[in-house]
């Protein structure tokens, strides 16, 4: 394939642009800011914002797939940002796409796009919500997603892929945060840490974004959940990542409700200060510490022919060698 790569820079997609590369697909990346992974492997690269239409008609020229992992993350941020980038960055890029003659667009979203706030417990690819979805990322991204899909058909096969908390060596987010505040002495379980979350190692996540590229025509116009399919109490996926690093898992846990109270305290300190790093807890994250959610794969795995290759197990035991 001839594939663009928005978001080159993060974990997840510099990852998946070397998985591409050595295949042999020929791959350019675009991004606000020169890419490592693209220097490293002499990529074209398109520098700019999503929100440009002049930066995505350049970058998409001669393109026959893009993978559209740009995206404003976190929780710091006004509703107008988190639109700007991942609503109109996510229309900017599509029709961007359609005009160019594009023949896949894969959209990589995220489950929060369909979590209402109860328990999500072996469900598969829920419609996405931007009405009831919790925290503005969420709601940005459930609204792009649908939009994506409500395109397919219209010169252009599109598909949605919703990787849930990817984590491995290197990772900043998930795993660097854990390893901090673990450090600090700031880590603390939300309800005992009791339920029961899937996540999923970075190596199977890159190869369900390459599966949903091939395999974009099976499952055109619908959006598929993918995780290590191997479901963990909180407890224990916090206390193994704490392990890896050689840290001492957390022993204090705090309900719920005091958790939701905490971070709804922490982003109004936050918002007033004007940070614009995120806080330890907030609204969102209670939620996602307090509540389940683990998923049905077997329509990924149909589908997309895809399966998780590297088991939780062994994925503690890379994470641990990274910090030996």
């Amino acid at each position: 394939m001839k594939v663009l790569l928005t978001g080159s820079s993060s974990l997840l997609g510099a990852q998946t642009v070397r998985a591409l590369a050595q295949r042999g697909d020929t791959v350019a990346v675009m991004q606000r800011h020169p890419s490592t992974v693209a220097d490293e492997l002499g990529l074209t690269q398109h520098l700019g914002d999503v929100v440009d239409p002049q930066v995505a008609t350049a970058a998409v020229e001669g393109a026959d797939t893009v993978i559209h992992l740009a995206a404003r993350v976190g929780v710091v941020g006004t509703r107008r940002q988190f639109f700007e980038t991942n609503v109109v960055g996510t229309r900017v890029m599509l029709a961007a796409a359609k005009e160019a003659g594009v023949q896949r667009f894969v959209f990589v979203s995220s489950p929060s796009v369909a979590h209402t706030g109860r328990a999500l417990a072996g469900c598969s690819a829920q419609p996405a919500d931007p009405r009831h979805a919790k925290g503005e990322y969420s709601k940005s991204k459930a609204l792009a997603e649908r939009e994506v899909l409500a395109a397919d058909g219209t010169g252009i096969t599109t598909i949605a892929v919703r990787p849930h908390l990817v984590w491995g060596p290197g990772d900043t987010q998930l795993v660097g945060r854990i390893v901090e505040r673990a450090r600090q002495g700031r880590l603390a379980l939300v309800a005992g840490g009791r339920p029961l979350i899937d996540t999923t190692y970075l190596d199977n996540a890159v190869d369900a974004l390459v599966a949903a590229a091939d395999r974009a025509e099976a499952g055109r116009g619908r959006a598929f959940i993918v995780s290590n399919g191997e479901p963990r109490t909180v407890d224990e996926m916090i206390a193994r990542i704490c392990e890896a690093a050689g840290e001492r898992p957390p022993e204090r846990s705090v309900p719920r409700a005091a958790a939701w109270m905490a971070g709804a305290v922490a982003e109004t300190a936050w918002k007033v200060a004007g940070r614009d790093d995120d806080p330890p807890m907030t609204r969102f994250l209670a939620g996602q510490l307090g509540t389940a959610h683990w998923f049905d794969l077997r329509e990924t795995r149909e589908v997309l022919q895809w399966q998780p290759a590297v088991s939780l197990d062994e994925g503690f035991a890379r994470l641990a060698a990274s910090f030996a």
